[in-house]
This record gives structure tokens, C-alpha cells and sequence, in this order.
């Protein structure tokens, strides 16, 4: 006989505030599954899989948590824009580790060089 799956229930009353306090405060999802795994004493990945796939409120609050996490981030750079001890370089690497920022890039790959058309406009009618 198959153990019962587990769910949500065991969770402590009131981890809703507190998974979201901490994303207010920048955290990941690592630290998450930390906090979840102090709770219970284990947790797994997988787990964590199933409850997003399964667990509609579980799944909310941590898609709401990560909306506040990247809001905390984002507001970090831009309140020290003009602070010269930020770390701007290192700011922007965790952007593009954790939230997927990329760097625009556009590749040709038919081969052909591509020239820029440069369009004139004819106000002076000739002169």
C-alpha cells in the first residue's frame, strides 16, 4: 500500500505571511524550500514540484512571492542609482540569474550581410 501523499495541511498556520514575508525581503525560492524544510524537517524537490502543479493556494503564493521578491530587487537598483559603493555589476548578474534577464541580441543567421537601409528624404526638392 502506497503512503498517503503529502500536502499542504501539515504546513505551520499562518506559512502563507510568512513565505511572502520573506520574498518581500528579496528571498528565493531556495530559501523557501529552506524555511518549508525547517518546518517539516524534509522536504524535497519534488515535492516542491508537486505542490505548484497540485496546490492551487500553494501555487499562488509562491507565484505572488516572486512578484514581491523581483519588486524588492528591481527597487534596489533603482534606489541606488546614484550610489557609487552599489555594486551595479553584481546587482545586475543576479537580475539576469534569478528573473532571466537577458541581453538583447540579434543574430543573422542566413549567411547574408545585412546593410542598414538608410532612408533620405527629399525636403529641399532638389536644392
Amino acid at each position: 500500500m502506497a503512503r498517503p501523499k503529502e500536502s499542504i495541511e501539515k504546513l505551520p498556520q499562518g506559512w502563507q505571511s510568512e513565505i511572502l514575508e520573506l520574498y518581500k525581503e528579496g528571498g528565493s525560492d531556495v530559501e523557501v524550500k529552506a524555511l518549508i524544510y525547517e518546518w517539516r524537517g524534509r522536504f524535497s524537490n519534488d515535492l516542491w514540484d508537486r505542490w505548484l502543479a497540485q496546490e492551487p493556494e500553494f501555487s499562488e503564493i509562491i507565484k505572488n512571492g516572486r512578484g514581491l521578491s523581483e519588486a524588492w530587487w528591481t527597487t534596489q537598483g533603482r534606489v541606488n542609482l546614484q550610489n557609487n559603493r552599489f555594486n551595479h555589476v553584481l546587482w545586475y548578474m543576479n537580475m539576469k540569474n534569478r528573473f532571466n534577464w537577458t541581453d538583447k541580441q540579434q543574430m543573422d543567421h542566413t549567411g547574408i550581410p545585412t546593410i542598414p537601409i538608410i532612408k533620405f528624404t527629399d525636403d529641399h526638392n532638389g536644392d
